[in-house]
């Protein structure tokens, strides 16, 4: 019987998408909280305030499933809070993401709601915790 290639990368392909999401979503935390990269509006960010609690998220969720620790729940958590996102700041400027510069707010939901059913795939931390010895069948 042949191998299927697919199906025995599809697990590694999962951890793939979940690393470059989470580094991609990283910057925005890092770009709020160390400054880089530079985003003017982020120059003065009040401690508490409402951009401030979202960089929280974002950063502890961003490490989480970066990492591929309770990716489940932490990218749920981070899919909820695009959505915010999107609808408060996004949505109000136009219907259209295009119009609205709201593409990313979508796309980051999405991806992290995907993960949240998905899991975090093979390469991860939450796959070595269950000390599984065979790889992940998707």
């Amino acid at each position: 019987m042949a191998r299927d290639v697919t199906t025995e990368w599809t697990p590694r392909m999962l951890s793939v998408l979940r690393i470059v999401v989470a580094l991609l979503f990283l910057q925005h935390p890092f770009a709020k909280f160390f400054g880089f990269p530079h985003v003017a509006i982020f120059d003065n960010l009040q401690p508490f305030s409402l951009v401030w609690i979202a960089g929280v998220i974002e950063l502890v969720g961003g490490i989480l499933v970066l990492i591929g620790l309770f990716t489940r729940p932490a990218a749920f958590i981070l899919s909820g809070e695009m959505a915010v996102a999107y609808f408060m700041a996004h949505a109000p400027r136009s219907f259209f993401p295009l119009l609205n510069g709201g593409e990313a707010a979508v796309f980051f939901c999405f991806a992290f709601l995907y993960l949240a059913f998905a899991g975090a795939g093979l390469w991860s931390v939450d796959h070595a915790r269950r000390g599984a010895t065979v790889p992940l069948r998707v």
